[in-house]
């Protein structure tokens, strides 16, 4: 059947492999990571409250609530490009990093 011979030909994607080089490109950014694996998804533990999971396909991280609808949102970045997506990540890490000083301020 034509639909098996495509699937044949399609390379799964390793979820972990995908998390190690999104670890060494948060590396590039001063950014210590990570890696875990279970249930055929990786995540990358950046910061608290910034853990990045991975299918091998997609990137995705929360990225902030909102409030109107009452519900997490949530950034994603293609797998194929963990170079730009640990760039937005490492602007998601800064920023926690200051709210997290802000907070530790105010004690």
């Amino acid at each position: 059947m034509a639909g098996e011979h495509v699937a044949s030909c399609l390379t799964p994607i390793d979820p972990v492999g995908v998390a190690d080089q999104l670890q060494r490109e948060l590396a590039q950014h001063g950014i210590t990571a990570d890696v875990n694996d279970g249930y055929g998804l990786a995540v990358v533990s950046a910061w608290r409250g910034l853990v990045v999971w991975t299918n091998g396909d997609l990137f995705w991280w929360f990225a902030g609530w909102n409030a109107q609808r009452g519900r997490p949102v949530y950034a994603y970045h293609p797998a194929t490009d963990p170079k730009r997506a640990a760039r937005r990540i490492a602007v998601r890490y800064k920023d926690l990093r200051a709210a997290d000083r802000s907070t530790s301020d105010r004690s």
